[in-house]
């Protein structure tokens, strides 16, 4: 059991699950893309989950078809991962490998707890072959833990010298806010 984790909690996570997992009573199903990967999902579920999707569906609430959704802008594993965390059915390795995809995810149907925990996740993998990645990504999505986890790789540990090349790469093709913004926080 997870920490802070009740019997009743599983209880009603694993029910959320077996539903998804069997698809018992969906209502909507989701494609996507170009693939034939179809997920079929409760509306209430999604709906309590994301504001975005409350909003998708209030529209379409008085309709008794079954509602599809088509999402493109996902590989059909990062789906399946964002559809488990809304079930509670995500472990930390899925998580893991998937954090940078789950966070645009995350961003774009405005599900806060995800976003928290895919920016926890990218602090703790921080390396020079992603540093660059992870520092647009924490401007780019404003995600304060992960700008400070960044600026404490390149300052503090001289990482920069490492990257230089690819660090001013990066400032080439950066927005000048966060050019500015990294000058003003990087640099005493």
């Amino acid at each position: 059991m997870k920490d802070g984790e009740t019997n009743s909690t599983r209880k009603r996570s694993t029910t959320l699950v077996r539903m998804l997992r069997e698809s018992i009573h969906t209502d909507a199903t989701i494609k996507l893309g170009s693939s034939d990967k179809i997920i079929r999902v409760h509306r209430a579920v999604l709906a309590a989950r994301s504001p975005i999707f409350e909003y998708m569906f209030a529209e379409d609430s008085k309709e008794n078809n079954m509602l599809v959704i088509n999402i493109s802008d996902m590989s059909p594993e990062v789906c399946q991962a964002f559809i488990d965390y809304l079930y509670d059915n995500i472990d930390d390795e899925e998580l893991a490998d998937h954090s940078f995809e789950l966070l645009v995810a995350a961003e774009k149907y405005g599900v806060i707890d995800l976003r928290e925990e895919c920016e926890k996740n990218l602090q703790e993998d921080i390396n020079r072959k992603n540093i660059l990645e992870r520092l647009h990504a924490a401007y780019f999505y404003q995600l304060p833990y992960l700008k400070i986890s960044c600026a404490q790789y390149l300052v503090e540990f001289g990482k920069i010298h490492e990257i230089w090349d690819d660090f001013l790469a990066f400032l080439k093709l950066a927005d000048d806010d966060v050019i500015c913004e990294i000058f003003r926080e990087f640099l005493p």
